[in-house]
């Protein structure tokens, strides 16, 4: 195996895992909307809100891959092994930090749904507790970067 191939698995675990994570946490928000829509159907701008919330850690996957490729280390065949290994663990941490954030964020976005959908005034509150799980995943982002930055 080449240094490249171990810098691309790393690669693909961010931008796989976090997307799995986000994909789990907006169902499992856009779930409790639905159940919650019985019920309330007028606060449906606080159920997608908090559906969508989880969808972020995808993103953080996709710019983590963004600025491994473009700020400065230079995916190719000349890649060191030390470079692989910094990229692949970095992708391994943002990976696994988004796809547990993502769910957990999830599961808090689906109370607070639930609450919502029975008529009490949360939204707001539920919004600042599930920013709480995310910051794992902005951890492991700037991690991310300051990896990057360590190994030009």
């Amino acid at each position: 195996m080449e240094a490249i191939t171990l810098a691309y698995i790393g690669i693909g675990l961010m931008i796989g895992l976090s997307g799995i994570g986000s994909a789990f946490g907006v169902s499992i928000g856009g779930n409790a909307s639905i159940g919650a829509m019985k019920k309330n159907p007028d606060a449906f701008g606080s159920y997608i809100l908090l559906s969508a919330l989880p969808g972020t850690q995808g993103l953080y996957g996709f710019a983590g891959y963004f600025i491994i490729a473009n700020m400065g280390t230079a995916l190719t065949s000349e890649i060191s092994w030390f470079q692989a290994s910094a990229i692949f663990g970095a992708g391994l941490a943002l990976g696994a930090a988004a796809l547990f954030s993502a769910i957990k964020q999830g599961q808090v976005c689906a109370n607070g749904i639930a609450a919502v959908g029975s008529g009490h005034d949360v939204a707001g509150k539920t919004l600042i507790l599930a920013v709480f799980p995310e910051l794992y995943a902005i951890i492991a982002f700037a991690a991310t970067f300051l990896i990057n930055g360590a190994i030009q």
